[in-house]
């Protein structure tokens, strides 16, 4: 009888997701994984203390988007099993469940249906030069190098600094999948503050989240180039480079030579702001220095490299590189009065165009939105309130210290968010308000001024 009620739910399961968008597919899919890791995480035997509803919603949701803000400390309220639940949501999010789930069909069938190809292409913006096959193994195969590679260099450098050995072990490996899935979130209550002059540390962080955040289709391209089944890489894969080099390097230097944080000890000051710099831009969310404490300009800084991001269909939130490409093209050709859209000598499809100007202005509106919003809730500053939203949606997971004393109200408004940043806020707006047009519909044509 059990059983027939379970195979009668996973057929009306299969045919509800069958009826739905691809977009709305992958919402429903992270917000179920979601809903699970709350409902384990509510579980009383992964407690070490009493932890509130709205706060085990708020970590199940931050693990899932990959952000990293917490309203609890991790070490201090959950077990050694509660903390391997966090992990396992953060590395779903990271990969995304779609790429796991197909992977899986692929493994074992040598076959993806259609279905999962839609669901996949609303996951994972792709250029068309790279298979879907091709990137589900690149995918799959990376993180397993890297997140290894990652744990083993943590484990040699925290038994370095004279931690035990089970302790260095699960340290290692949770802050490996943490830093390649930019999820931000650490078992040390201030983050790397304490070893903002470790330089292999630093080095293994930075090393993760770059790799994690350039994305999955770069590394694709590269290995095309290394099997020698392309001799270039694609337009994509060259933006997404050029633009991260170029926004990490101005970043750095602004921080270097601008912020007195960094400069105060007068050691490390090149790293230390590398460090600050790379984490907003690769949304890894983790600090060497106290976010509180940066003065106002390099907190601007600091959002507007948050809003950025950096590659699309990487383990990084953000905007994307890509989009802000599209933004400077569309601007440069209307200022130099050019009929066609052009970057580095390439024509841009119209298509790309609006999808970037749709994603521009909805993640701008969003961030003003839930600004405007969390005035009413919280007592706190504009600019820290700012700051929270743009790392929320931006799923970062820096904070100036107000995430553990949001209101109830503020909790679940940033709950929103970091679900919308995870899958996107043109994937989220669509899944919402797509609607079947009328193709054979007269419309009129009519003249704006602008």
């Amino acid at each position: 009888m059990k059983n027939n009620s379970i195979h009668r739910f996973l057929i009306w399961y299969k045919k509800f997701q069958l009826s739905k968008s691809p977009q709305m597919n992958l919402v429903w899919g992270f917000f179920l994984y979601t809903i699970i890791g709350f409902l384990l995480l509510s579980l009383p035997i992964f407690h070490k203390v009493e932890i509130s509803f709205i706060d085990n919603l708020f970590i199940s949701t931050s693990a899932i988007s990959t952000t990293g803000l917490v309203t609890i400390s991790i070490i201090d309220s959950y077990t050694f099993f509660g903390q391997f639940i966090v992990m396992l949501l953060f590395q779903i999010g990271g990969i995304g469940y779609m790429t796991l789930t197909t992977y899986f069909l692929l493994f074992t069938t040598k076959k993806i249906t259609h279905w999962h190809k839609k669901i996949i292409g609303a996951e994972f913006t792709m250029p068309k030069t790279i298979k879907i096959n091709d990137f589900l193994k690149s995918v799959i195969l990376f993180t397993i190098v890297m997140e290894t590679l990652g744990a083993i260099c943590f484990y040699i450098a925290f038994k370095d600094t004279g931690m035990q050995t089970l302790e260095a072990l699960w340290y290692s490996v949770f802050h490996s999948v943490s830093a390649f899935c930019t999820a931000g979130f650490g078992l040390l209550n201030n983050s790397f503050e304490n070893f903002q002059d470790h330089t292999f540390i630093n080095t293994i962080i930075a090393v993760l989240a770059i790799a994690g955040s350039l994305g999955f289709i770069v590394i694709t391209d590269l290995w095309y180039r290394i099997s020698r089944k392309s001799n270039k890489l694609s337009f994509t894969s060259k933006i997404v480079i050029y633009g991260f080099i170029v926004l990490l390097t101005l970043g750095t230097a602004v921080t270097y030579f601008t912020e007195p944080l960094v400069n105060e000890t007068g050691q490390n000051v090149l790293m230390k702001s590398f460090f600050q710099t790379m984490s907003a831009m690769t949304t890894v969310g983790f600090n060497t220095i106290a976010t509180s404490n940066l003065s106002l300009p390099t907190m601007l800084l600091v959002i507007f490299l948050m809003y950025v991001g950096a590659s699309p269909s990487g383990t990084a939130g953000g905007m994307k590189i890509t989009t802000l490409t599209a933004m400077i093209s569309v601007l440069k050709s209307r200022v130099l009065g050019q009929k066609k859209i052009t970057f580095l000598n390439r024509k841009i499809p119209f298509e790309r165009l609006y999808v970037a100007t749709s994603t521009f202005i909805l993640y701008t509106v969003l961030i003003f939105l839930f600004s405007f919003l969390m005035t009413y809730s919280e007592n706190a500053s504009y600019e820290d309130i700012l700051f929270e939203v743009a790392s929320s949606l931006g799923t970062v997971g820096l904070s100036r210290g107000i995430t553990g004393d949001l209101s109830n109200v503020g909790k679940f408004l940033i709950i929103i968010l970091m679900f919308i940043g995870r899958v996107g806020v043109l994937t989220f707006g669509f899944a919402l308000l797509a609607r079947k047009l009328d193709d054979k519909a007269i419309l009129i044509e009519d003249d704006l001024a602008v």
